[in-house]
């Protein structure tokens, strides 16, 4: 993410100048330049609350059990199947995604995290 100094450096560069009622900036005069740093510094600021407001949202999710993430295919009891049915040496990879209803990655994630 460019930083805003190389923003107002590419807007001198192709001429922009920002118009406010009956005030012009030019970034490439002192005044303009002043003025391009605040709106840089404010806009910078905000960006910073945003990101402040989302960790401390999450947080308060976090501590009331809200923000699990993504939930895993299977239960606890459909992966200790899964893991005895394929010890078995009876049932394929792919006779395990049909009779699980779920796609082979999942099944081989499930039995990469079972094994001992």
């Amino acid at each position: 993410m460019p930083d805003a100094r190389a923003i107002a450096d590419q807007l001198e560069a192709k001429g922009v100048k920002l118009v406010l009622g009956a005030s012009v900036y030019d970034p490439t005069d002192p005044m303009g330049k002043m003025f391009f740093n605040i709106l840089a510094t404010f806009a910078e600021f905000e960006a910073d609350l945003i990101r402040m407001r989302t960790r401390e949202g999450m947080a308060i999710a976090r501590a009331k059990g809200k923000l699990r993430g993504k939930q895993p295919k299977l239960s606890d009891k459909q992966q200790k199947e899964l893991c005895r049915m394929h010890g078995t040496g009876e049932y394929s990879i792919s006779d395990l995604t049909e009779v699980f209803s779920v796609s082979s990655p999942t099944i081989y994630r499930t039995l990469n995290r079972h094994q001992t």
